[in-house]
């Protein structure tokens, strides 16, 4: 057997085994237009079925999203001494390479900004009033979004008031996070065989309600299905994907499940991707929705604040399986 050496450079960032050839084709990503008569529906059977969907015709102007994009590429070109000013991510702020305190590498530089209400917290590091406009302004669009997944997904399970999930993520002392990662190009791609990929961002599951993610045109977005399968996600600027949190997953007692998904690294072009994580206040007790629960049914997590659990998250690695000691 030939063991093939690690560039220098990748030497803490992990390889990763490419999806089957057959995966390269998935085109099944669900599309659901929040707009129309049936998006409660579409929504949740996008979200059993898969964990994630794409948002089209959405209604977010898209000068929105390529103006945070242009600053976003803007301050990652800029000299490593200015954007290492806006950090160490501890946990907000500029961080290179480095995810989080526990040991995960990915080839990649990010901005992670705490987000008061519907708009980034003072307490964050912004490199530039320009780029914090753009973010703020994306900050809204999206959050709106995520208001609108989670009252089609309250309305979908029959769930009174419509609100009784997005209030947990709108209310003033919500735990919202807004994170740009910007993945260079990795040639160092080109020294492995096809059948490797390069760690962009360690597999993993988002522990809020819901996230959404848009991405440039730029390919690396991979997803497991229920079944183990991970397939790739084929990007599409001008749509937005939502992905099933684990705090959703407790929230209807495991009807809904949240995804594990990973992003690789690209040998010739830059990705660029903004997501907004969705989650609620610290004292927020996470429990399934008792309207949820059918008659002797019974819980099949303990119950926990999302502080308790937010904190636990920290102690984790990315791949962790964060929810199993929560599990009854």
């Amino acid at each position: 057997m030939v063991v093939l050496a690690k560039p220098p450079a990748l030497d803490q960032i992990s390889l990763l085994r490419s999806p089957e050839p057959g995966a390269a084709n998935f085109a099944g990503v669900p599309a659901v237009d929040l707009s129309s008569p049936d998006a409660a529906l579409a929504v949740m059977d996008a979200c059993e079925r898969f964990g994630f969907f794409k948002i089209v015709n959405h209604g977010v102007p898209l000068d929105v999203v390529d103006r945070l994009e242009a600053e976003s590429v803007r301050f990652f070109a800029s000299p490593q001494a200015e954007k290492d000013a806006s950090g160490p991510a501890n946990p907000f702020g500029y961080g290179n390479k480095r995810i989080g305190r526990n040991g995960d590498m990915g080839w990649l530089e990010y901005i992670l900004l705490a987000v008061d209400h519907a708009s980034v917290s003072k307490a964050s590091p912004v490199p530039s009033s320009s780029l914090l406009d753009a973010i703020n302004e994306c900050v809204g669009a999206m959050r709106g979004l995520a208001k609108s997944v989670l009252e089609a997904v309250a309305e979908g399970l029959g769930v009174a008031p419509r609100d009784a999930l997005s209030r947990m993520v709108t209310d003033a002392a919500s735990d919202q996070v807004f994170r740009v990662n910007h993945y260079p190009p990795c040639p160092l791609l080109q020294l492995l065989p096809d059948s490797c990929s390069v760690t962009g961002f360690g597999e993993h599951t988002d522990p809020q309600l819901v996230s959404v993610l848009r991405s440039n045109g730029t390919a690396g977005l991979q997803v497991a299905l229920h079944d183990g399968r991970w397939v790739p996600v084929p990007p599409d600027r001008d749509a937005f994907i939502v992905i099933v949190g684990d705090s959703l997953q407790v929230l209807t007692n495991g009807r809904l499940k949240s995804v594990r998904h990973r992003v690789v690294a690209n040998s010739f072009k830059p990705r660029v991707s903004m997501i907004y994580f969705a989650g609620p206040a610290p004292a927020q007790w996470i429990a399934p929705l008792p309207q949820l629960l059918g008659h002797g049914e019974q819980s099949l997590y303990r119950d926990f604040t999302w502080g308790d659990y937010k904190k636990a998250a920290y102690r984790s690695r990315l791949g962790d399986n964060r929810l199993a000691p929560f599990h009854i």
